[in-house]
């Protein structure tokens, strides 16, 4: 009886730290692909205002479930809106990105450097990212020296 009740007991411990390290892997993937460093950095630091305009520089992030992929762009605004998107070819040229929104009409509202997200038919999610307009770096503080017996 209790070779049996050791024997469930190291399964269900083995199978929970299975569990364990999985859910732990996914959320360190989650936390290291592109569009989420991006966005860590557009939070921390905040972003000027994007006028209308074309803009060569921006990154293109596709996200889908907890990959994202990082592309870089170009696109055109209009109050406030991407309007347009292109993302940049081996060759130095730009193709009109093609993708169907699940729903008509939703305009790509930019806030804080990034663009609201479009939700593509096949459940992707695009956004994009304005890096250039990233604010700089703040200062940092200056420590103190340490006491001294002068």
């Amino acid at each position: 009886m209790k070779k049996i009740i050791t024997t469930i007991v190291l399964a269900v411990s083995v199978t929970l730290a299975g569990y364990a390290q999985n859910g732990t892997t996914k959320k360190t993937e989650e936390e290291n692909n592109c569009y989420t460093k991006w966005a860590q950095k557009f939070q921390d630091r905040g972003a000027e205002d994007i006028a209308d305009g074309s803009y060569t520089d921006v990154i293109i992030s596709i996200r889908s479930g907890a990959e994202a992929e990082c592309y870089n762009g170009k696109c055109e605004v209009k109050e406030g809106k991407v309007v347009a998107m292109y993302i940049k070819l081996e060759d130095g040229t730009f193709e009109l990105m093609k993708k169907k929104s699940r729903y008509e009409n939703v305009p790509l509202v930019i806030t804080n450097g990034m663009s609201s997200p479009l939700l593509t038919v096949d459940s992707e999610l695009i956004n994009v990212l304005f890096v250039k307009k990233i604010k700089p770096k703040k200062a940092g503080f200056v420590k103190a020296a340490d006491p001294s017996d002068d």
